[in-house]
């Protein structure tokens, strides 16, 4: 979990998700925003940097797949397209009179929004509902680790994510005591020793087959 900026962005619960979205960020521009992060599992960077004509049609209607353009992501690597899920259409949908003729989300830094303004946002909006540990790296993690849960094979995640590789990929997703328990747990299928049950019958076989005195 972060602590004053160190360590690792906090995966959040459902219920903090809807006290940030639903009591701690203010409008639409930031809801939107880290609903594109939260969304999509994409890099703030990415998403502060979103072209407005790869959001909408001419007509001004959200677009199927969100693109995540090769010259603003880490590595530059490749251009990705993420399909937007309804959840994300709404917000999309919604934003659309705010977006910037150029860039999804408008600002002083190059035309556009910075990571440094979008982190101070998201740290007030947390600061207001009281959670902590959070950054704007907790909604990439967030997203990652919860389609890890819902038994997404990894080279789909990493499709999405655009991890160089698995091992990078692995780093990002939580692990919960209730797993490595259940993971535990399910050894006990393994177990060589006999039930109670089992062993008192067992018994009873072999006094009723042993001589029986005079």
């Amino acid at each position: 979990m972060k602590v004053n900026r160190h360590g690792r962005a906090k995966v959040l619960t459902q219920s903090e998700i809807q006290q940030i979205f639903n009591h701690g960020l203010e409008n639409d521009r930031d809801r939107t925003l880290f609903g594109v992060c939260l969304f999509t599992a994409c890099r703030i960077r990415e998403a502060c940097t979103l072209l407005t004509p790869d959001i909408y049609t001419p007509k001004g209607l959200v677009r199927p797949k969100l693109i995540l353009r090769k010259s603003n992501t880490k590595g530059k690597l490749a251009t990705r397209s993420i399909p937007v899920i309804e959840d994300l259409r709404e917000l999309l949908c919604s934003y659309y009179t705010f977006a910037g003729k150029t860039y999804l989300f408008p600002g002083r830094s190059d035309g556009h929004i910075s990571e440094d303004s979008a982190a101070r946002i998201l740290r007030t909006a947390c600061q207001r509902v009281g959670i902590t540990g959070v950054s704007t790296h907790s909604f990439r993690r967030t997203a990652l680790t919860q389609m890890s849960n819902a038994g997404i094979p990894l080279r789909v995640i990493q499709e999405i994510s655009g991890h160089r590789n698995l091992e990078q990929l692995q780093k990002y997703l939580e692990v919960s005591e209730e797993q490595v328990l259940g993971a535990a747990s399910s050894l006990a299928m393994l177990s060589p020793v006999v039930s109670t049950d089992i062993s008192t019958e067992m018994k009873l076989k072999i006094e009723n087959l042993s001589p029986q005195g005079d």
